[in-house]
């Protein structure tokens, strides 16, 4: 269907792909993975047109559709979330929108004299609006938007009040609405709850049309792709199978092109110590000659590429007391929503809860009483002894002082600490080499977060309060994060979407059910998920 034959593109002195191909099929769907910088979106630009290959070609069948989901939603304001999403449907979004206007023009007492203009036009546009499957177009958004996690009450409402996160979820429902040939979705994962993702799991499986992904969530590219296309060394290389399939053979295939690269370099050593033997020699100058022309015809075996993931071995935290916090008769609304009514919880030493349920049911609002960042109508929050508390959130990053390079940001936090510890921190959370020096007003929402995160976890609280940590860390940062926390000694209550996150650190469950009391769950996740037959609030297989 798509085909990226021979291609080579370079960004500045940045070279991303070498005469290198792969090949997109009908109804396939493939997980595209790479190192930060690989040149993952690229991918994405130059199957759409919005770049051009240095070298090599890119063939697009004619009437080929193409769906292209992205992190930059830009602003949106002055149409409802339903109209927003419609407009993504060519000439049924354009009549939907004519029919919103015209009808606003027949509500309207100003508009009156000019009625014989307005009604023709009106069953003209209603007539066309039908053949075009208008109204099923109506109930497939709307089914997408609750899919997405909409409420009735938001898919009515206003784009412009809503946060960066919903905008993004309008941009996907828009381009999977149109239902193209092809769906190009960049992190389709990052903005979205449990509930949600396992929607959009379902929808991408049964997709008829091809897809073409990347994502950070290891559980998701498992459960949709059949294929992974790996960017490594500006080369395109291919796997049939799953994320975990991929993950094996990778290891496999630089095991064989480790012992080939070794084999060779031993053979070249031995070789080269007989030509420096006998160079001098005249009885052996024949074969010292036919030696040397040997080693010069020799096709060297490149060494092996190594993915470096940095590890970094996080102090253990000062021991708190037992008992680390205690909610006593907690209530907590907004105007008539009422998230909490007489909640009581206590979390001990060592304990992990996860906090799970449905957009709106009240994770981080628990997250923001326990931080003592929001006051609760009624009840108490009662923090233990001894205890140092660690709050993430996205608000955490308005912090983060713009002028100062992301260096200097952890020199002037830890300023006993040697350059090179400190380097090696923020290398474990992806600043590397140059990217150290970045000033922090350039950085993205992501860059800031693991930022924050590095900061809070080289001297770590006892008590760590996380939501959504996870978000832009790339599967082997994630991996390595998790790996880390494994060894925390502390305590931690968490609100994650990740499910390795999830599966990697809780040993407690709290689900939050808006209408019903919240159900404690003293096991973890893994446990939580066999014996409630569902890996989110409400959601069950």
């Amino acid at each position: 269907m798509i085909n990226l034959t021979n291609i080579s593109k370079r960004h500045g002195r940045q070279i991303l792909f070498v005469e290198t191909s792969f090949q997109l099929n009908p109804g396939e769907k493939v997980g595209l993975v790479g190192p930060n910088g690989s040149g993952k979106t690229t991918v994405f630009r130059l199957i759409t047109g919005e770049e051009e290959p240095d070298e090599g070609s890119i063939s697009v069948p004619r009437r080929t559709t193409i769906g292209y989901f992205r992190q930059d939603m830009g602003e949106l304001a002055g149409r409802s979330v339903l109209d927003e999403t419609i407009a993504g449907c060519g000439q049924v979004g354009e009549l939907h929108h004519e029919l919103e206007e015209i009808q606003a023009a027949l509500a309207d007492p100003e508009r009156a004299g000019d009625m014989e203009k307005i009604l023709p036009r009106y069953g003209e546009v209603l007539d066309l609006y039908q053949s075009q499957g208008g109204y099923e177009l109506e109930a497939r958004a709307k089914e997408v938007l609750a899919g997405l996690g909409f409420a009735e009450d938001q898919i009515a409402g206003d784009t412009g009040a809503l946060s960066g996160g919903w905008k993004m979820r309008i941009g996907m429902a828009r381009v999977l609405l149109a239902r193209p040939d092809v769906l190009l979705m960049d992190e389709p994962t990052n903005h979205l709850d449990i509930e949600s993702i396992l929607w959009l799991e379902k929808f991408i499986r049964d997709y008829p049309g091809a897809v073409l992904l990347t994502c950070h969530d290891k559980d998701f590219m498992n459960r949709v792709v059949g294929r992974v296309v790996d960017i490594d060394g500006g080369e395109f290389t291919a796997y049939t199978g799953d994320y975990d399939y991929f993950v094996a053979q990778r290891k496999i295939a630089e095991a064989n092109r480790e012992a080939s690269y070794a084999r060779q370099q031993a053979m070249l050593a031995k070789e080269q110590r007989f030509v420096e033997r006998f160079r001098s020699q005249a009885a052996k100058a024949a074969q010292v000659q036919s030696r040397v022309k040997k080693l010069e015809k020799i096709e060297r075996v490149e060494p092996p590429r190594r993915r470096q993931i940095v590890e970094f071995q996080f102090s253990p935290p000062p021991r708190s007391g037992d008992d680390v916090a205690r909610l006593k008769g907690l209530s907590k609304a907004y105007g008539p929503r009422v998230v909490y009514e007489d909640f009581d919880l206590m979390i001990r030493r060592t304990e992990r809860w996860c906090v799970l349920g449905r957009n709106g049911a009240g994770k981080t609002t628990l997250l923001k009483l326990v931080a003592g960042h929001l006051a609760p109508d009624a009840g108490t929050v009662r923090l233990g002894s001894n205890l140092k508390l660690g709050y993430f959130a996205q608000q955490s990053l308005e912090q983060l002082d713009p002028r100062r390079t992301v260096l200097e940001h952890v020199q002037q936090a830890f300023p006993v600490e040697g350059r090179g510890v400190l380097r090696n921190l923020l290398g474990a959370f992806q600043f590397r080499d140059d990217d150290v020096d970045k000033p922090i007003r350039i950085l993205s929402g992501g860059e800031k977060s693991r930022l924050v995160l590095a900061e809070m976890l080289f001297d770590p609280p006892n008590f760590l309060v996380l939501d959504e940590p996870t978000n832009h860390l790339d599967l082997e940062t994630k991996e390595m994060l998790v790996d880390s926390l494994r060894e925390f000694t502390g305590t931690m209550l968490f609100v994650s979407h990740d499910r390795t996150f999830l599966k990697g650190l809780s040993n407690r469950v709290l689900e939050l059910r808006p209408g019903e009391a919240p159900l404690v769950y003293d096991g973890s996740y893994r446990e939580f998920v066999t014996s409630t037959g569902g890996e989110a609030a409400g959601v069950h297989g």
